[in-house]
């Protein structure tokens, strides 16, 4: 046992303390690429097909007018467009341009190289199939992109 006391904290305080500061991590590494968080589960979201703001909102947790600012931010950096949906002419479809591909494709390479994470737990393999059991587990629905 060490003296920060920190073998004696309930499970779930040292799960939340974990998932933030690994979430600064993460945020720090995002901000030096000039990207948030929202903006990179949007990209993903529309990584293999075009979708609606709607869609996007829904897949990414969040409310409309949310998605809506991060769609605006992307497209602004060049990393998304947003079109006329064929189907439906009052709904806009937002697609990532090939700069979006490739800073999604570079955030994701950064990710799976995160310094910090790789030298505080090692092999980041097992931990993330136990944090998946988990959030399966308690409830979290699937999404159907994912």
């Amino acid at each position: 046992m060490t003296s920060d006391g920190m073998d004696q904290w309930p499970t779930g305080r040292l799960l939340s303390t974990a998932a933030r500061l690994v979430e600064h991590s993460w945020e720090d590494i995002l901000r030096s690429q000039n990207m948030t968080h929202a903006g990179l589960i949007s990209l993903h979201t529309i990584a293999d097909r075009p979708a609606s703001q709607r869609d996007i909102a829904k897949a990414s947790r969040v409310t409309d007018q949310t998605i809506s600012r991060t769609i605006d931010r992307l497209e602004r950096g060049g990393y998304v467009t947003r079109e006329t949906d064929p189907n439906d002419e009052r709904r806009k479809r937002v697609a990532i341009t090939e700069s979006g591909r490739a800073i999604y494709r570079h955030l994701l390479t950064l990710e799976k190289e995160d310094a910090a994470l790789t030298a505080a737990v090692g092999d980041v393999g097992p931990l993330r199939e136990q944090l998946l059991h988990l959030v399966r587990s308690l409830g979290l629905p699937p999404r159907d992109e994912d």
